[in-house]
């Protein structure tokens, strides 16, 4: 029996202090660890190679800072280019997932992973979510749980504004690694599915 063909997860991400890219790199690793083949685009800087990597890839995940209570205006110009692949339906069927970041503890992030569902639907995605139930949710819990803040659309974290990239609290990298991984698991299992399908046509 042949080996299964890893999946493919692409992680498309804009980082304005660097916080944001300390929660791709998490992402990347769980889905790398989970058995994906894993690229990380930023893109403010995007290449018409890397365009084609996303392109190829059997899953994207949206990454970026919360500002204003969207995401940040780098990704946004990513999003309104993205429309060449939205007429062609390039992206439909891919699998998506979302992170972000912010300096509060709430900080408005749920806006900016609809957004991010938002757009995964319009290119007629598959989204898919945290998968966690909320941590420190108790008077018992802790807030080193993992998902501490409470998020399900997607991975959300909180970094203090006066902190650098290194104050990324560990249990928001260890949310991202998750997020990463069961992106990576579920795109395996539709590979898996559409390699039955084909195989049966």
């Amino acid at each position: 029996m042949s080996s299964p063909v890893r999946p493919s997860v692409a992680i498309a991400f804009h980082s304005g202090y660097g916080h944001t890219a300390v929660l791709a790199e998490a992402v990347a690793r769980g889905a790398a660890e989970a058995g994906a083949d894993v690229v990380s685009i930023p893109v403010d800087t995007i290449t018409g190679v890397q365009w084609a990597q996303l392109d190829a890839a059997d899953a994207i995940i949206f990454g970026a800072p919360t500002y204003m209570g969207t995401a940040s205006a780098a990704f946004h110009a990513f999003a309104q280019e993205s429309t060449k692949r939205w007429f062609t339906q390039t992206w439909a069927d891919k699998l998506a997932a979302g992170f972000t970041n912010s300096g509060a503890k709430t900080g408005d992030k749920s806006s900016t992973l609809s957004y991010f569902a938002t757009m995964a639907a319009q290119h007629a995605m598959h989204w898919v979510s945290l998968g966690l139930q909320p941590g420190w949710a108790s008077s018992t819990a802790s807030e080193d749980d993992i998902n501490r803040l409470g998020f399900f659309l997607g991975a959300g974290a909180q970094s203090p504004n006066d902190v650098g990239p290194e104050g990324v609290h560990k249990s928001d990298i260890a949310t991202a690694e998750h997020l990463g991984a069961r992106v990576a698991r579920q795109a395996a299992v539709f590979r898996a599915g559409q390699a039955a399908l084909t195989a049966t046509a």
